[in-house]
């Protein structure tokens, strides 16, 4: 059944390998920044945030590498009331997708000149 699934999800794309595969990246990225920003967190539990983040991508379909880190120094945690909301511009990104005979490594990063947390493809083959 799975082989049947995967021919059937390929027989309703109208394009090669490499552009699929951007397209897949692209859906990573949006689920990074969409599903997480605005989770809280601290200093001591960031690490968990940037693994668990990572995990998450890791499960979608083509996935095959995923690393997150979340800029440090704006999850102090003075007293119980006190915690950081994850925003797009602390989240450092970067996942690689194989499909097919084609490789894209998408990243998230905050481009201090733009103002804005870019999402782009850095590399395809």
């Amino acid at each position: 059944m799975p082989g049947d699934r995967e021919t059937l999800a390929d027989s309703r794309f109208r394009c090669n390998d490499r552009e699929r595969a951007c397209f897949e990246a692209g859906i990573k990225m949006a689920t990074i920044y969409h599903q997480f920003v605005g989770t809280p967190f601290c200093e001591r539990n960031v690490g968990d945030l940037e693994k668990t983040i990572a995990e998450c991508i890791k499960v979608q379909p083509y996935v095959r590498d995923a690393e997150v880190s979340i800029r440090r120094g704006c999850g102090d945690k003075e007293d119980q009331y006190s915690y950081t909301s994850l925003t797009g511009d602390m989240i450092d990104a970067t996942v690689v997708v194989e499909l097919g005979g084609a490789s894209v490594k998408a990243v998230m990063r905050y481009d201090a000149e733009l103002g804005y947390p870019l999402m782009y493809i850095e590399d395809i083959q």
